[in-house]
């Protein structure tokens, strides 16, 4: 008889980021397991609260599926013998299955026989089996992990209660000094200890004592008592879906409340009223129909609504409290000018090696005037740009940014407005922090995407140049995150900007200091391994198979937006029967280019067939409409340019001999080839698309 399965973690309250990856994973980790084994079940819910991981398996089978399998053995003519019988590989082979040369029998594959035997492999009874779960519950993985006692395990937070039910029995198994049981336990101060006689009673029994363990649901109940407050106070309440997955994860049983604050806070820079309500106290901004900030907030209490006026009263209290400070330090940070901060930054290391903060500051000024030209930005503008980056990072030194560290660049633009500076320039300073995480909001300005590429480009060759490579997890310059920003800065802008001509400005910069680093060659060829597994995964991101990646990155990254075009329409064209031509008559000359290395020239007064003249003729031809195409970055019609050599190059090779006795037609050819080569290799490397696979 089928019946329901419940396990449950209990833990110290694990941090809100943590919660809703361990829950995916505890219910991947369930279903994957399940399949693997061959247990039926009807279906499976995961639960997450800060306190607890749980997985309900609904009507599981009380026993594996038993199965019939076929198992493929050595080919035949290895699996016998000279003398037609079994050889030791067949002997060996059905002793490793349980089975004896008497069972076997022959199946050919692909014109090949090859032996097999049949496996019964009976189910065993599901019982011996749930302990194993244990495996599960300790392979879960955590941002951050932490050993208690004397304990080896490295889990986010302490285990204090496992849960493990088959029906009413208790599933035997030990963690951490921790057993299996059936007793659970309800909110931290309004719940009691629960005894759950079957895992069905679970979500109900936790409701009754103050845990709503479907973190759907709490977000659920979140959203209504916010639109309840809207609906009832005619204002609203933006939510910030990334806030509300926080506090959904940091309560277990929720109701909301409104506070408020006084009038003359709204005084201040909006930024600083919103970074103190959801940054520092995880509430939600009120706003009102016309998206006026208004003096309210929004919260979420982990409990019942027993004194919630009280509760309302002590988070104002606490808001307040940073307000007020807010306001002081807005207030004193207006005494000082732009200058005063810029001389301050002489004071605080940037990193022990790379110098002061303003010593990076002159480098990313330098390498935005670089940039500038290379892009052709006017006078102006540039004026701008320069201007951007010499200030960029003023506002660290202030009161309210050492206080509010999530506010730098934001922070930034309010101030050098308030100091007289122009609007481009104030912008360019929040924006030159963009994008903060790899897909997030990039730099809508000109001014911002120069300051923003050259503070990032000077970060990650500073970093490697004194060895500070990203490995694994560890990334503590963010390093990986900037480089995915400057190539993605690079698509959206399509500036005629390839990302080596910006490397080339950073590292004659770095060259010209007398700081010590790696060697010239080491730091650029772990500079291109590293932007090259960034572009990998940004193209891995708009679904490019990994063989194409290969194929446009071949050689450099160039112009990544450039880059991005050839390797999507690829991707397209491999799965297009009629371009197969093309690719067989393109990849067949870069094989044969290997042959051709050292042979620079091709003159056509030394061709002997007409269809060599023909392929010399035609690659002159298309040749100058593949650079123009190159130029203008239209990779379709560059491909369409190559796609035209390749009737040519089919009737050249079936009509020519490359490797000719003659050594002067045969160097003359290999020319040919070599010239051919080029000019393909210049879209990406064709041989590197696994093409066979797509037909």
């Amino acid at each position: 008889m089928a019946k329901d399965v419940l396990v449950e973690i209990g833990v110290e309250e694990l941090p809100a980021r943590f919660i809703d990856d361990a829950e995916k994973q505890l219910l991947e980790k369930t279903t994957t397991w399940l399949k693997e084994l061959r247990i039926s079940y009807d279906s499976i819910t995961s639960y997450s609260t800060p306190r607890r991981l749980a997985v309900l398996i609904k009507k599981m089978a009380e026993s594996q599926t038993t199965i019939e399998e076929e198992v493929k053995g050595p080919a035949e003519k290895i699996a016998k013998d000279e003398n037609g019988e079994w050889s030791k590989a067949a002997v060996g082979f059905t002793r490793g299955q349980g089975k004896t040369p008497d069972d076997i029998y022959t199946q050919e594959i692909n014109g090949t026989s090859y032996i097999f035997v049949k496996k019964h492999i009976e189910g065993k009874a599901v019982l011996e089996l749930l302990p194993e779960f244990k495996d599960i519950i300790v392979s879960i993985q955590f941002g951050k992990n932490m050993r208690w006692g004397e304990e080896t395990l490295r889990y986010a937070r302490p285990i204090r209660w496992l849960v493990a039910l088959y029906g009413n029995a208790i599933i035997p198994f030990e963690i951490t000094g921790v057993q299996t049981g059936n007793k659970t336990y309800g909110h931290r101060f309004l719940g009691e200890e629960i005894i759950l006689n079957e895992p069905s009673q679970y979500e109900t029994s936790l409701a009754e004592n103050y845990v709503i363990v479907s973190a759907d649901e709490r977000e659920q109940l979140i959203l209504k008592g916010i639109h309840e407050l809207e609906t009832q106070n005619g204002f609203q309440i933006p939510v910030d879906r990334e806030l509300l997955a926080e506090v959904r994860n940091l309560i277990e049983y929720p109701t909301v409340f409104m506070g408020t604050f006084e009038d003359k806070f709204l005084e201040l820079p909006s930024e600083v009223l919103i970074t103190s309500m959801k940054e520092h106290q995880r509430y939600f901004p009120v706003v009102s129909k016309a998206g006026q900030l208004m003096p309210h907030f929004i919260g979420v209490r982990n409990g019942d609504d027993h004194e919630l006026a009280t509760v309302a009263k002590g988070n104002e209290k606490v808001l307040r409290a940073r307000l007020s400070d807010g306001e002081f330090f807005f207030e004193e940070d207006q005494k000082q000018s732009i200058s005063f901060y810029q001389e301050k930054l002489n004071r605080v290391v940037f990193q022990e090696k790379l110098g002061t903060i303003s010593a990076k500051v002159k480098r990313v000024t330098a390498i935005t005037e670089s940039i500038a030209d290379l892009i052709g930005l006017d006078a102006m503008e540039k004026k701008k740009a320069i201007r951007a980056a010499e200030i960029s990072k003023f506002d660290l030194m202030t009161n309210m940014v050492n206080e509010f560290t999530e506010l730098q660049g934001i922070i930034g633009e309010k101030y050098a407005i308030n100091f007289g500076e122009d609007a481009t320039v104030a912008q360019a300073i929040r924006e030159h922090y963009l994008p903060k995480q790899a897909n997030g909001d990039l730099p809508e300005t000109i001014t911002g995407s120069l300051v923003s590429i050259a503070d990032k480009m000077d970060t990650i060759v500073g970093c490697i140049s004194i060895g500070l490579i990203p490995t694994g997890s560890q990334d503590p310059y963010g390093l990986r995150r900037q480089a995915t920003g400057i190539l993605r800065i690079m698509e959206n802008r399509k500036w005629d900007l390839t990302l080596e001509a910006i490397l080339d400005v950073v590292l004659s910069l770095y060259q010209a200091t007398d700081m010590e680093r790696l060697s010239s060659d080491k730091i650029k060829n772990e500079l291109n391994e590293f932007f090259k597994y960034r572009a990998t995964f940004l193209l891995k991101e708009v679904n490019i198979a990994q063989d194409v990646i290969h194929a446009v990155l071949h050689a450099k990254i160039g112009r990544f937006d450039y880059t991005v075009s050839k390797a999507k329409i690829l991707a397209d064209r491999r799965n297009d029967e009629t371009f197969k031509p093309v690719q067989e008559a393109l990849t067949r000359v870069l094989n044969l280019s290997e042959k051709a290395k050292g042979q620079d020239t091709v003159s056509s007064e030394r061709f002997v067939t007409d269809t060599e003249k023909v392929l010399f003729d035609k690659y002159e031809a298309v040749k100058e409409d593949f650079y123009v195409a190159n130029q203008n970055k239209d990779a379709e019609k560059a491909l369409a340019c190559l796609g035209e050599l390749a009737d040519p190059i089919h009737k050249f090779f079936e009509n020519n001999m490359v490797m000719a006795d003659d050594e002067t037609i045969r160097s003359n050819r290999l020319g040919l080839i070599k010239s051919l080569s080029i000019l393909i290799e210049d879209f990406a490397d064709l041989r590197l698309v696994e093409w066979k696979q797509q037909f």
